[in-house]
């Protein structure tokens, strides 16, 4: 019974919402890649990064004026960032750190941890 009621959670859980919440669009002024559906933040830069094995990833750095470490969030496909937007503003003011998230590709269904090294390498 167990095993079943792990299964069902795995399904609800990983379960973006559709349509995504946010969008990544070109600014025509600038140039630059920005969000749509998510309120401006002067302090986001938005980054388009290719992986080794050639699969485009959007990247987000969320900067705070102070500080001195930056937090690497690797998020699963599942997640939608227009839904972790407070998550992600919140952690910024309290922890006082930069955050670099991307989502988390995986070569395979299950996780490699050469997939997340792989990663980690693309994030830097």
């Amino acid at each position: 019974m167990g095993n079943v009621t792990s299964n069902v959670a795995a399904k609800f859980a990983f379960f973006p919402p559709e349509p995504a919440t946010y969008g990544v669009t070109k600014d025509d002024e600038t140039g630059k890649l920005v969000f749509a559906g998510v309120s401006a933040d002067k302090n986001v830069e938005v980054h388009q990064l290719t992986t080794k094995s050639g699969n485009k990833v959007v990247a987000t750095f969320w900067r705070h004026p102070f500080a001195r470490f930056t937090l690497l969030y690797s998020h699963g496909n599942a997640a939608d960032l227009g839904q972790m937007v407070e998550l992600f503003i919140e952690l910024r003011a309290h922890l006082r750190v930069n955050i670099m998230r991307y989502i988390l590709k995986t070569l395979m269904v299950r996780f490699l941890t050469f997939d997340l090294f792989l990663n980690v390498l693309m994030a830097f």
